[in-house]
């Protein structure tokens, strides 16, 4: 609304026609301030009721966060314990897995061992290019700071033979073979001036294997149909 003032000529009339116009203007003016401050109040009540539903929403989103919220942490704790329930059943079936794998494999060296230590008790003592006249099993010696264990020893009055045996012999086991003669003189030092040979028994050999022990000087002892067969042209003294 632009107010235009008019020149009115100065007389009673005209300042009567001047006062009305002014006046007229001004019942104008309060009129649009009205509707204005009328349109205000609507927007600021629009607004509140815009501001109420958000605060509603929002009170229902952190509800029903806090709900999701709660049930993730349930889900979480029962998948948790879920998992727990099903690993300690795992590491039990491990745990007696490993205890039968243990006691098979415990069975299958302790064949070995006998197979072999019968084949060398019956008639087969005389090899390395020696003859022994006894021999024993199992054999455990160990002093305050050290032990070892020989599955099948032979002697005579100069020699002493150390064989491990296996059921199935693996390239890792050489060290272990090799070992057995510094272990021996230590635990049993009657016999610490004797030569000591080394041999390695298995139900199987494979070429690498033979390979390492005929470099190490080791007898290779193996089960060759009903027989034993005893490869120790390469053996060396320890």
């Amino acid at each position: 609304m632009n107010y235009q003032p008019q020149n009115f000529p100065l007389t009673i009339e005209g300042l009567m026609a001047s006062i009305e116009t002014s006046n007229r203007y001004l019942k104008e003016l309060q009129a649009e301030t009205d509707r204005q401050m009328k349109e205000t109040d609507r927007i600021v009540k629009e607004n509140a009721v815009a501001q109420k539903e958000t605060d509603r929403q929002f009170k229902e989103t952190k509800q029903l966060f806090k709900e999701q919220s709660a049930e993730f942490d349930r889900r979480l704790k029962e998948n948790a314990a879920e998992f727990d329930r099903k690993n300690a059943a795992y590491e039990k079936r491990m745990k007696r897995m490993d205890e039968e794998m243990g006691k098979w494999t415990n069975n299958q060296g302790c064949f070995a061992e006998e197979y072999f230590y019968n084949s060398f008790d019956y008639g087969r003592q005389n090899f390395f290019g020696e003859e022994f006249d006894s021999i024993e099993k199992n054999l455990k010696p160990k002093t305050k700071n050290l032990k070892d264990e020989y599955d099948i020893v032979l002697y005579n009055h100069t020699s002493v033979a150390i064989i491990e045996t296996k059921y199935k012999a693996h390239e890792n086991d050489v060290p272990e073979v090799l070992r057995k003669a510094e272990t021996f003189r230590i635990l049993c030092p009657d016999y610490k001036d004797f030569k000591v040979y080394l041999g390695l028994a298995s139900m199987a050999f494979y070429p690498e294997l033979e390979q390492k022990c005929k470099e190490e000087g080791i007898a290779i002892i193996k089960q060759v149909g009903e027989t034993v067969v005893i490869d120790d042209g390469h053996l060396k003294v320890f």
